[in-house]
């Protein structure tokens, strides 16, 4: 891989353009529901325990989150959605913040819309697929916590979660386990394909 895991840290927190880092490194923009697993899958894809961190109590990230990746590329950790305990505005606060980076930034490469292998897509997952598709911003779709589905069943639930989402072809569709690593190196391809950073 072209990229140095171990050059990865956690760069600052935005809350609004003014605060974005200003050159033209590539982004991978990661957003999910609050206890999707998204700090997981940030650990998990540069390998390390903390670096993004896991809390118990749902709704933590409340900045945009810039990860620096070697010097070449960022992830951008969003506020998780759908977190009923967030006061309505707060919650619309949030999502102007996410909207003003997601449509506006130039460096954004892709969103990395995480969902719960489990269960179907709730409304919200729905409404950020939709939002993507809109705005022609590309998606990679990470249906997270695979190593709680038996993989007989792993087909059925990703066709429930497509079905739902009104999946496109053109987009990517990885099953992923921060547990068992299963999709990591997929979900490393696409990133390194999406930034143009491939070998």
């Amino acid at each position: 891989m072209p990229i140095n895991l171990h050059h990865a840290e956690i760069m600052l927190s935005a809350v609004s353009k003014t605060q974005y880092p200003q050159d033209d490194l590539p982004e991978i923009a990661l957003a999910g529901r609050s206890n999707v697993g998204k700090s997981s899958f940030i650990n998990t894809l540069l390998n390390r325990k903390n670096l993004a961190r896991t809390s118990s109590k749902p709704g933590k990230t409340q900045q945009l989150n810039f990860y620096n990746i070697d010097n070449q590329l960022r992830f951008v950790d969003v506020p998780g959605y759908g977190y009923a305990k967030v006061s309505k505005a707060e919650r619309a606060k949030w999502g102007k913040m996410i909207e003003e980076y997601l449509t506006n930034r130039e460096n954004l490469r892709a969103v990395v819309s995480l969902v719960d292998m489990r269960h179907e897509p709730t409304a919200d997952d729905i409404q950020m697929y939709a939002f993507l598709k809109y705005y022609e911003i590309p998606v990679i779709i990470v249906a997270t916590k695979a190593d709680k589905v038996p993989r007989g069943k792993w087909n059925k639930q990703e066709s429930i979660i497509k079905k739902k989402l009104g999946f496109e072809a053109e987009d990517h569709f990885i099953v992923f386990s921060s547990i068992s690593k299963a999709g990591l190196q997929e979900a490393w391809d696409k990133i390194l394909q999406v930034t143009g950073l491939e070998d």
